[in-house]
């Protein structure tokens, strides 16, 4: 049973680290964030069903598409971020989340509120860009 949670609610470096109180905000918070992108999308889709690519001039049609071709990325984007959130979900069911990936150290709360799909600690994403800044440059 998940706990719950009053409405002003924050996580805090006082508390014990991914307690159940935490878990539930950062679920809600991914859940949340994960509906919003579901509704974008099926926003998207009814607008594009609804639309006329038939314009008759040439260059109405090409701000058209162009317009399609950002949003059709856009979604894709979104649809990878949602299967980054669901995979979240499932480190907050199996107990994992919250602790970066390759250190098991926490990831600090800072961090989880703002990019609550976070793996990695702050210094284990700079690592990792660094490397893969090296290994670009090769």
């Amino acid at each position: 049973m998940s706990p719950l949670l009053p409405p002003d609610y924050k996580p805090s470096d006082g508390e014990e680290f991914m307690n159940p109180m935490q878990l539930e905000y950062f679920r809600q918070k991914l859940l949340r964030w994960r509906t919003e992108l579901l509704d974008e999308s099926s926003e998207t889709l009814s607008s594009l069903q609804n639309e006329n690519l038939a314009e008759p001039d040439l260059a109405d049609r090409a701000t058209r598409e162009t317009d399609r071709a950002v949003e059709l990325r856009t979604r894709d984007r979104e649809r990878k971020l949602i299967s980054k959130i669901d995979e979240a979900l499932r480190r907050i069911d199996e107990g994992s989340y919250g602790y970066c990936e390759e250190t098991n150290e926490p990831i600090s709360l800072r961090r989880l509120e703002a990019r609550p799909i976070a793996t990695l600690s702050l210094e284990a994403q700079e690592r990792h860009e660094r490397m893969e800044r090296t290994h670009r440059d090769d």
